[in-house]
C-alpha cells in the first residue's frame, strides 16, 4: 500500500520525531511503499499568497503545491504527525493544508455546496501535546480538535479518519510513558 506521512515539527530530536521513525519502520516492515514529506526539511512555504490565487484560477498550480498534491494523489493512506500547539495545527501544518487542500484538488463547490474530491483516501493523526490528557478532558479540547481537524478540514475533502492518537504531557512525562506511547504508534501502523 502506498503511504504518505506529512510531518511538522522543527525540531529533529522532538518527540514527534520518535513517532515518525516508529512511523517508517513500522510500515517498511509490513512491505508498505512509504513516501515521507517533512515540511521543515523541505523548506516548505506555507503562506498562501495572492499569486498562489492567480495561479489557480488560471488553472497553473504552483510547482511546490503540484509537487505535493501528486504525493497525495499516489497515496492510499496519509498520515499526519504534528504537535498541538495554542490547541490546534502549527502554522507549517495549517499552511500546508491551506494551500495544497486547494479547490478544484480536495474538494469542489457543487450545485447543493461543497463536495469532498479526496473521498478515497485514508488518513491517521499523531498529535503531541504539551498539556496534560486531564486537562485536555476537562476542557473538551481533543473533541474541538478533532472537530477542526477530522470533520472541518479531512472529512470535508471527503477522507476517512482511521485513527487519530494524542500523546500528552510528553515535554514532563518519563521514557517509559514515551516507549509505551511509540508502542501504540506501531500497533496503529501494524492494523492498516
Amino acid at each position: 500500500m502506498n503511504h504518505l506521512i506529512v510531518y511538522s515539527h522543527p525540531n529533529p530530536e522532538s518527540f514527534c520525531h520518535a513517532i515518525l521513525e516508529t512511523a517508517v519502520k513500522t510500515l517498511q516492515s509490513k512491505g508498505h511503499e512509504v513516501v515521507v514529506r517533512d515540511l521543515y526539511a523541505l523548506g516548505f512555504d506555507p503562506v498562501l499568497k495572492g499569486s498562489d490565487f492567480i495561479e489557480f484560477q488560471s488553472g497553473n498550480i504552483p510547482s511546490d503545491i503540484k509537487a505535493e498534491q501528486e504525493k497525495i494523489s499516489g497515496a492510499k493512506v496519509i498520515t499526519f504527525i504534528y504537535p498541538i500547539w495554542w490547541t490546534g495545527l502549527p502554522a507549517m501544518m495549517k499552511g500546508y493544508i491551506d494551500r495544497v487542500f486547494s479547490l478544484g484538488f480536495a474538494y469542489a463547490v457543487g450545485e447543493w455546496g461543497p463536495v469532498g474530491l479526496l473521498t478515497e483516501k485514508k488518513a491517521i493523526i499523531f498529535n503531541t501535546t504539551g498539556a496534560a490528557k486531564e486537562l485536555y478532558d476537562e476542557s473538551g479540547m481533543f473533541d474541538a480538535i478533532k472537530k477542526t481537524s477530522d470533520t472541518g478540514i479531512l472529512n470535508f475533502c471527503g477522507v476517512g479518519i482511521l485513527e487519530h492518537k494524542f500523546f500528552t504531557s510528553v515535554p514532563s512525562t518519563d521514557d517509559a510513558t514515551r516507549k509505551g506511547y511509540l508502542s501504540e504508534v506501531e500497533a496503529v501502523m501494524s492494523k492498516f
